[in-house]
């Protein structure tokens, strides 16, 4: 059993609480361990107790256990312990984890599902419709009957060809994507096509920016220094090519410079992110002007999802549709024409 973002928000809350009442950390945890109906989460929380009873510190104790713990949740929480606000991370930290939920969630529902039934409709109605060809191409014509499935026979022949030339084809492709993974890292291939795509590489944009941003706005607010900043997210933005891009940024500001202008270097961020974050260095807010450049593309990208949703869900009425038209064309006839030779 894994330790998913909905309980790590749970505990996060309790522990801001606990905090702001005053509670000693070790036995905060340990109260919130003691309570967990999450096997795994209360092994982890009992060893972070232990650590912090031995002298350890909460960070240190949390980089123990990367399978719960992102490095964005680690270096959030030492932000927490050096400024004596810990409480007041938890709690932002919490949020944070809460909004990229939701969107998760929104996600799978506006555009997986549909996609995920669509292709299960249509993979159950070729087996269904090759098994019940080979079936019937099977059945021996009558004595004396001229054979009835001949057709039948070529049209199986036909389907069962055009599957394992598929097969072959996505084999391929697969391989070729493995080996280019591989060869120049974690999604430098897929991504570079993703991004170019009319559609989908304009929503995946937009969400990489609103996730740079916010991760960017919530550890400045928790006073991460930036270059740290830049370094968790460049590790846990998803996206080889923004990752490269931030590493360049990184570079320019360990030289002195603003950051607007490295982002302008860059080529990858939106001009209005650009002066957007130039006005928040400026006024000395960048931290809440990333929030509202986060907050901003969240609402596009759900804006530019929720129109794609009914077209997913149309194409996946309209593919069980044509399943069952061809089962019923390429079946049920031939088995009627069958059935009525006799």
């Amino acid at each position: 059993m894994g330790v998913g973002s909905k309980e790590l928000v749970i505990f996060s809350r309790q522990l801001a609480t606990m905090q702001a009442a005053g509670l000693p950390l070790a036995q905060a945890i340990s109260i919130i361990g003691e309570q967990s109906d999450n096997s795994k989460l209360r092994t982890v929380l009992f060893s972070i107790r232990d650590d912090i009873q031995h002298g350890g510190n909460f960070s240190e104790a949390l980089v123990k256990h990367p399978s719960v713990f992102s490095p964005l949740y680690v270096n959030m929480c030492k932000a927490g312990e050096i400024g004596g606000n810990l409480d007041v991370i938890l709690e932002r930290l919490s949020m944070h984890l809460e909004k990229q939920d939701a969107f998760r969630i929104s996600i799978r529902k506006e555009i997986v599902v549909p996609c995920v039934i669509a292709l299960l409709t249509a993979v159950a109605g070729v087996a269904l419709m090759l098994g019940a060809m080979g079936s019937l191409a099977a059945v021996p014509p009558l004595p004396g009957k001229a054979p009835s499935n001949g057709a039948l026979v070529a049209a199986y022949e036909y389907f069962a060809g055009l599957v394992k030339a598929a097969g072959i084809i996505l084999a391929i492709i697969l391989a070729l994507v493995i080996l280019a993974g591989a060869i120049r890292g974690k999604f430098s291939f897929s991504d570079g096509i993703l991004l170019r795509l009319p559609f989908i590489g304009s929503v995946w944009k937009r969400l990489l920016v609103a996730r740079f941003a916010r991760i960017l706005g919530t550890l400045q607010m928790s006073g991460v220094p930036i270059l740290d900043g830049m370094d968790i997210i460049a590790r846990t933005v998803g996206s080889k090519l923004f990752a490269n891009a931030i590493f360049k940024v990184r570079a320019s500001l360990r030289e002195g410079v603003g950051i607007s202008g490295p982002l302008k270097n860059a080529g990858i961020f939106p001009r209005m992110v650009i002066q957007m974050v130039s006005a928040g260095e400026e006024t000395g807010k960048l931290d809440e002007m990333l929030l509202r450049i986060a907050d901003f593309y969240d609402s596009e990208v759900e804006t530019a999802i929720l129109p794609a949703q009914w077209p997913m869900w149309f194409l996946m009425v309209g593919v069980a549709l044509l399943v069952q038209g061809l089962v019923l064309r390429l079946v049920v006839s031939p088995i009627f024409a069958v059935l009525l030779s006799k």
